[in-house]
């Protein structure tokens, strides 16, 4: 998925970042409103972390003229502060999910799948398609009785697929699902995960199909 980082301090911007992108997610940081701004008019992004207290502004302020401008990215806020009512306001005013500084990496990555599984509609982290089971939180595929282990942006690229079955997706939109603005990707790197992804799925109903100059889709055999 692709996530928007608002986050004025460098080093937790960069602790953050570099965790989510190990597991597969494509995560542009902005260090001001401003730039978190420019970031939402430039591409889609399945989820936004923003911090409170930013140099430009209240994040709050912010999450609340997205909300006004009908805007429902899913939304983490990220406060230091511990107090009851500022966490009710904060997800009065629209926020899907709080965490409060300094957090666990392991529960802001827990809280980011939860909110995405809640926006999506799912409240399991299976699903089923054409003779196979994904399951998210375990990071595989079941085949029978064989579970075959997903890569990070193997993962990645299975739930962009897996959200609209049938649906293509042209290599363009996949790349800004993937990676970030500031990542080097290789001509074929698409064509990469999409090949391992094809090798984990063999031996299942389903099949990842390339559709010439339009992209990819999942459908059944």
């Amino acid at each position: 998925m692709r996530f928007l980082l608002v986050e004025d301090s460098d080093e937790l911007a960069a602790a953050v970042a570099s965790r989510l992108a190990m597991d597969g997610h494509g995560v542009d940081r902005a260090g001001t409103l401003g730039e978190a701004k420019e970031f939402l008019a430039t591409a889609p992004y399945d989820l936004i972390l923003l911090d409170i207290s930013l140099p430009d502004g209240d994040g709050r302020d912010f999450l609340a003229r997205e909300r006004a401008a009908r805007h429902n990215t899913p939304v983490i806020m990220m406060t230091a502060s511990a107090s009851v009512s500022d966490r009710v306001s904060t997800l009065d005013q629209g926020a899907d999910d709080y965490i409060t500084k300094p957090f666990d990496f392991a529960e802001l990555q827990a809280r980011c799948r939860a909110v995405l599984r809640r926006h999506q509609g799912v409240a399991d982290s299976r699903q089923h398609y054409a003779g196979f089971i994904f399951d998210a939180l375990a990071a595989n595929i079941t085949i029978g009785d064989e579970v075959r282990e997903l890569r990070a942006r193997e993962l990645r690229l299975l739930e962009i697929l897996l959200s609209r079955p049938g649906q293509a997706y042209s290599k363009a939109h996949l790349i800004d699902r993937l990676f970030s603005f500031d990542e080097e990707i290789s001509d074929n790197a698409i064509e990469v995960y999409v090949g391992r992804l094809r090798r984990k799925l063999e031996g299942s109903g389903a099949r990842l199909e390339t559709l010439r100059g339009v992209g990819y889709r999942l459908i059944p055999e």
